[in-house]
């Protein structure tokens, strides 16, 4: 049994391709989006294919190191930083507008 799931385990080449359409998944949300929440969702896709990326070299060029999670829960702390500032950022500016649609997000104009 362990035999045949060491031959069906995915590559590196797979992996990385896992992570680059993660990560163009989140681009295209990041781009497309209008809604603030939906923004912050992209970019939190695109730092876990960032992370994912970082795990899957490191278990493919120096497996007994652990440089790649350590860079890895960097970003999960990071990612959920993010989210904490930007989601305060969003209730403030959805108190003040009554929207999170970031086309009329424009306070600080003029």
């Amino acid at each position: 049994m362990t035999e045949l799931l060491a031959r069906f385990a995915p590559g590196l080449q797979e992996w990385l391709v896992l992570c680059a359409v993660l990560y163009a998944i989140g681009l295209y949300g990041l781009l497309t989006r209008r809604n603030a929440i939906a923004l912050l969702m992209a970019a939190e896709i695109m730092l876990n294919a960032a992370a994912l990326n970082f795990v899957v070299l490191n278990r493919f060029t120096s497996p007994q190191l652990v440089d790649g999670h350590v860079m890895a829960l960097f970003v999960v702390v990071l990612a959920a930083a993010e989210i904490v500032v930007g989601m305060a950022i969003v209730v403030a500016l959805y108190r003040i507008r009554n929207t999170v649609d970031i086309s009329h997000m424009n306070y600080m104009k003029g």
